[in-house]
């Protein structure tokens, strides 16, 4: 009767991998109490296979899941219907209420039928025998054989928690509960308070920008957190998965942050090969309809470095929503990850981001502003690292204008300030204005043209910027070339603007092959 139970309310079961030989536990190794053997995999089939009882009460559930999101959504236009038509009274509401629940009811009988049809079939009741063991005790091999099949990521058990105490010792005790600090906004110094006056003009558009940010402009920000959109891509993320499990020997597991949102990660380790780009781990952060199933985490993986991608909050089988804080929150628990669990050091753990779109112009300024504010330019200042930054010259999405007009790229801003922050003196006014004219170019042929014309000299700026680090130290801002003439800091900037930019011909969404995924520059 327990085993009927946990099959009525246990996740669903989409696949089960191929199990690999290296996986499989040595010989003449006791297994614990609590680990559970599972069959041969050559008497399995890769894909699940319901019975008909569970897959017609599955279908049953799931339409009505997409008729409940589509409710969701459309409420507001149901209520203002429903009111001007003078359907809330409660003449109408009681007798709506025993439709509901008469509705809620039979859809309890199917949930219990296919919990039936799950226990008549010994795939899913392996699954859930495992599954339940795992719960009770993590153990290596009741981890490898749960990693064997693909269910409904909500039951899949927490691999490391934000507040693991291996981590938390060492980082001097991390993020507080309530987030990673990077992303707080910093207290109003005096005399920049407003007064109660102002705060009363401000409210209307305040609550204006919140119910928008919290509504449609969180979806239109991150369309990939959409439930409609996540169930149509299903059966890619699915087809995604498989591959890096089965064919890259990906390791999926569950990290918990401190804001509580569970995030989604999948790890491909290459450091046991030949390659010495395999010691590198990329973490790859997708766009804003993006995930790591199907989304770059192809480039590095092509290249030969290790890679460990993740979900955005609110992305397939992460959990919340994709705020700023919580993506600071998420972040912040993947690295630590990385390098208190998968054992990779700072120094080589490379960040692959993969854009993010914006907004321009009245209340959806203030909204974004306020509530999405992704400041990406102010967090890159203050990385001291090396950064490469790949603008596409064809990128339909981040320009302001045309794909045609390279100057609206916004990837142009994030290098303008970059180096107006690392390299202030080299970028005054002569330095500003000649790589603004290099950043017009769009083509090989017209940078050449650019840095023949000014006859920069990598040899010697590279032995200035030596000389200046030897000298202060690596920490940015850097005063290099305020004793320098205008040709001199011309020379710099363009040389410096090459390293920290690179060109790719294609639109937005064009993956990244692998020859251009190259490590950012340092001296």
């Amino acid at each position: 009767m327990a085993k009927l139970l946990s099959c009525v309310l246990g996740p669903r079961l989409y696949k089960i991998y191929r199990e690999r030989d290296s996986e499989r536990a040595p010989s003449g190794v006791p297994e614990t109490p609590t680990s559970v053997t599972a069959p041969p995999s050559s008497s399995w089939d890769t894909y699940y296979q319901p019975r008909a009882l569970e897959k017609h009460a599955d279908s049953i559930l799931a339409l009505a899941s997409v008729f409940w999101s589509i409710s969701y959504y459309s409420s507001p236009f149901a209520f203002f219907y429903l009111y001007r038509k003078g359907y809330l009274s409660l003449s109408k509401v009681v007798p709506f209420s025993h439709y509901a629940g008469t509705l809620l009811l039979l859809l309890a009988g199917v949930a219990c039928l296919r919990g039936i049809g799950r226990w008549t079939n010994p795939q899913y009741r392996q699954f859930i025998t495992i599954l339940e063991a795992t719960h009770r005790n993590q153990s290596a091999e009741n981890k490898r054989q749960l990693a064997n099949y693909n269910f409904d990521f909500k039951s899949w058990p927490v691999d490391f928690h934000w507040k693991e105490p291996s981590s938390r010792k060492e980082s001097g005790g991390g993020p507080s509960c309530q987030g990673v600090a990077l992303l707080r906004p910093e207290p109003l110094h005096r005399g920049t308070a407003d007064t109660l006056l102002n705060r009363v003009k401000k409210l209307p558009c305040q609550i204006t920008s919140y119910l928008v940010a919290h509504t449609l402009g969180r979806r239109m920000l991150y369309p990939g957190s959409v439930y409609l959109l996540q169930k149509a891509l299903m059966p890619v993320l699915l087809q995604g998965q498989a591959r890096l499990v089965e064919e890259c020997n990906g390791r999926r597991a569950k990290l918990l942050a401190c804001d509580g949102n569970e995030i989604d990660t999948m790890f491909v380790d290459r450091r046991e090969t030949s390659e010495p780009q395999g010691q590198k781990l990329v973490i790859c952060c997708e766009g804003n309809a993006g995930f790591y199933e199907v989304g770059c985490i192809s480039t590095p993986l092509e290249a030969g470095y290790s890679v460990l991608g993740w979900n955005h909050p609110g992305f397939a089988g992460s959990t919340g929503v994709p705020f700023p804080q919580n993506e600071a929150n998420a972040m912040d628990v993947v690295v630590q990850f990385a390098i208190y669990r998968l054992g990779f050091q700072p120094q080589d753990i490379i960040i692959y981001a993969w854009s993010i779109g914006g907004f321009t112009g009245g209340l959806v300024t203030r909204t974004v502003r306020q509530h999405l504010n992704l400041n990406n330019a102010e967090q890159l200042c203050r990385y001291q690292g090396p950064v490469l930054l790949i603008r596409r010259t064809k990128d339909e999405i981040i320009t302001t204008t045309v794909p045609e007009d390279i100057m609206s790229n916004r990837g142009n801003d994030l290098l303008l300030k970059l180096l107006q922050y690392r390299y202030p003196c080299v970028m005054a006014e002569e330095g500003l204005q000649v790589v603004r004219q290099w950043l017009e170019a769009s083509s090989q042929l017209e940078e050449a043209s650019i840095f023949s014309r000014w006859e920069v000299e990598e040899d010697w700026c590279l032995s200035v910027l030596r000389s200046y680090q030897a000298e202060r130290g690596p920490d940015f801002p850097w005063s290099v070339g305020e004793d320098m003439n205008a040709d001199g800091r011309q020379q710099l900037a363009l040389f410096l603007a090459q390293k920290h930019l690179h060109n790719f011909e294609a639109t937005h969404c064009t993956p990244l092959p692998a020859q251009n995924f190259q490590m950012p520059w340092h001296l």
